[in-house]
């Protein structure tokens, strides 16, 4: 068969173009697509709430270096921590984006390695840090985050998808799509799966802040809705938010790892791989905070 003409062949260039010395690469230029619209986005949503501009203003740094420190310490501690805690020129690699050579020289490689369950946690923290910094309440905060949540983690597999990996398992679906830098086999696009369900998240997550949170001052049509109706809970600063997107992502992360490679040879012997293992604790977070209860208003909501 003639796979070319049956399935899409992508091989695009990792490169964009050069600045002199410096490669614009397609990975960083998503990851800071994906990132700015996320910043503007809770920049909105700060602006219709009514938030001091003096407290967004630390909360880019807070994320950037959250979900960057999260993701890089995660892929190397949860995928392959034999390598690298197995000296020390390793661990300095996990933290600074070079790799050093047997002989004593370097070569930059930037940051090959990045964990989106990593990535989660570090922003977690960070927030949690920014939110003792600022003393906001801390589930407006991760609400807030949430909502734009969904529009960054678009664009960050579709870098994935760019540098052609995180590839799916070998299909004859006619979307497959063949990896010429991996193989010559119709895959599952698992990154593109990725990136679709997340754009729909970050949709439904703005449909439902424009149409049912409460806390809305225009657009609103909950405003009339008791305090113990179940609608109740839907607005930012009671977790509701916070906790349909960690449901959402993880839930759909567990099962599309049936249609993704491995990415560890270790894996294989998992009837759950790394990646579903993670997933479960924060669908189980997610679901307890669009439950809420008590527990929630000790933590800060109102």
């Amino acid at each position: 068969m003639n796979y070319e003409l049956s399935y899409i062949v992508w091989n695009p260039s990792e490169v964009i173009c050069h600045l002199g010395p410096i490669a614009i690469r397609w990975y960083g230029m998503c990851w800071l697509v994906g990132i700015v619209l996320g910043y503007f986005t809770v920049r909105w949503l700060y602006k219709d709430q009514k938030v001091k501009d003096e407290l967004f203003d630390p909360l880019f740094i807070y994320c950037f270096l959250g979900i960057l420190i999260g993701a890089r310490l995660g892929h190397c501690l949860f995928y392959e921590p034999e390598v690298w805690l197995s000296s020390w020129q390793r661990v300095l690699e996990i933290f600074i984006p070079i790799q050093i050579e047997p002989g004593g020289g370097w070569h930059f490689t930037g940051y090959a390695g990045l964990a989106s369950h990593g990535g989660t946690l570090g922003l977690m923290i960070a927030l949690w840090l920014y939110y003792r910094k600022t003393k906001m309440n801390l589930w407006h905060v991760l609400d807030d985050i949430a909502i734009a949540t969904g529009i960054t983690a678009c664009f960050i597999r579709l870098g994935n998808l760019m540098n052609s990996e995180i590839i799916g398992k070998p299909t004859d679906v006619p979307w497959a799509f063949i990896f010429q830098q991996v193989d010559a086999q119709p895959r599952h696009p698992g990154q593109l799966y990725e990136a679709i369900a997340y754009l729909i998240l970050f949709f439904l997550m703005l449909l439902i802040y424009l149409k049912l949170d409460e806390g809305r001052k225009k657009r609103s049509i909950t405003s009339s809705i008791p305090p113990s109706s179940a609608l109740s809970r839907i607005r930012v600063g009671t977790g509701f938010y916070f906790g349909l997107c960690l449901t959402y992502i993880f839930t759909f992360r567990f099962f599309i790892e049936y249609t993704k490679e491995i990415q560890v040879p270790k894996e294989a012997a998992f009837a759950l791989n790394i990646g579903q293992q993670l997933s479960i604790p924060f669908i189980i977070l997610g679901v307890a905070c669009m439950i809420g209860g008590k527990w929630m208003k000790r933590l800060g909501a109102k």
